[in-house]
Order: C-alpha cells, then sequence, then structure tokens
C-alpha cells in the first residue's frame, strides 16, 4: 500500500452517538472526501446494499481475507460479527485523488491511528449522556431491547478510549458537531482541500 501522500479521515463513537450524521454532513460538503466502505460480516439491515453500506462477506470469505493481509483493520465487534477495513478500498479512494472518510468501531480506529499515524486525523465522537444514546437507538426502531442494552454497556467501555483520539466533539447540538468536525477536517487536511 502506498501512503505516501495519501491521508484519512476516521470517525469512531458508540452506537447512536450521531457518527454517521456527522460522516454524511462532511461527505455532501467536501466532493474530495469519499466513504469508504467497510466490510462486515453481520446481515445487512433495512434496505441497505452490498457495497453501499458494507461489502457484506460470508464469515469464511472475511476469515480469508484475514489471512491475506487484506484488512488495514478489523474487528470481532460482537461474537462472531467481524468488521474490518480493506486496503483494496483505500486505495481505490487514493487512485480517484480523494481521502477517505472512515466511519468505524473505536478499537477500528485506534488501529488505523497506530498504523497512519501523521497521515490519520481521529475523531470520536461524544454522545451527551448514556441515557441520550439510548434514547437515539429506541428511536430507530431497527434494534431488540438485548440488542439497545449490549450497546450501551459497550458505550461505557469505548467511551474510556475517547483519550486516544486526535479530538473528541461532544454531540449535544447537532450543528455545532458538524462545525467543530469541519474545523478539525480543514485544519488537518489544509486550504487546499477546500479550494
Amino acid at each position: 500500500m502506498s501512503t505516501s501522500l495519501e491521508k484519512v479521515i476516521i470517525l469512531a463513537a458508540p452506537s447512536g452517538a450521531g457518527k454517521s450524521t456527522i460522516t454524511q454532513f462532511l461527505l455532501q460538503k467536501y466532493p474530495k472526501l469519499a466513504f469508504s466502505v467497510s466490510a462486515t460480516t453481520r446481515a445487512p439491515r433495512g434496505d441497505e446494499q452490498d457495497g453501499v453500506a458494507y461489502h457484506f462477506l460470508s464469515l469464511a470469505k472475511f476469515e480469508g481475507l484475514i489471512y491475506q493481509n487484506e484488512f488495514l483493520e478489523y474487528e470481532q465487534v460482537y461474537e462472531g460479527v467481524y468488521y474490518g477495513t480493506l486496503v483494496s478500498e483505500l486505495q481505490r479512494i487514493w487512485d480517484l485523488g480523494k481521502v477517505p472518510v472512515l466511519d468505524i468501531d473505536v478499537k477500528g480506529a485506534i488501529a488505523v491511528q497506530k498504523k497512519l499515524v501523521d497521515k490519520s486525523l481521529s475523531i470520536f465522537i461524544m454522545p451527551p449522556s448514556v441515557e441520550v444514546l439510548k434514547e437515539r437507538l429506541e428511536k430507530r426502531n431497527t434494534e431488540t431491547a438485548q440488542s439497545i442494552e449490549t450497546r450501551i454497556n459497550k458505550a461505557a467501555y469505548e467511551i474510556s478510549f475517547s483519550k486516544d483520539f486526535n479530538a473528541i466533539v461532544k454531540n449535544e447540538v447537532l450543528e455545532t458537531a458538524c462545525a467543530e468536525a469541519e474545523k478539525l477536517l480543514i485544519d488537518f487536511l489544509g486550504p487546499d482541500f477546500i479550494n
């Protein structure tokens, strides 16, 4: 993988903190950014399409790619459920002359940051509180009560890693959080990026 000039933007957060909304805001505003489609072994939800929301892979395929060192990072997030960032996905975006935006798991974000050090900007999206996080997950209507409880328990653990990120953006007011993330992005990529 050639990483001489390439940079990466990483956003991570507990589920329901608003990471995907902030990611979409940045992608819509800046055409030089491109969404890095992660790979996963979980089943599609709702109308998610393969290659758009995620690269949906079988467990055997995913583990084969691990063995072939095709992932920049990967994590078994839940029992039997992997998520990962394919090196080929980042290269595809760099080849287009764009900057990949990774919307990934907290541990995956830290792994990418350690590998790409000065070529990555990692932003942790902090929820206002665990209670607000629970409300947001319940409003989605995509999770079971047990799944929400699992995600809430995991959130406290993930928040403990926030200090390992380059920056923390608290998402209490969405517009403010988007503006803070945008400023961090421009400071990292430089003024030429927005021209």
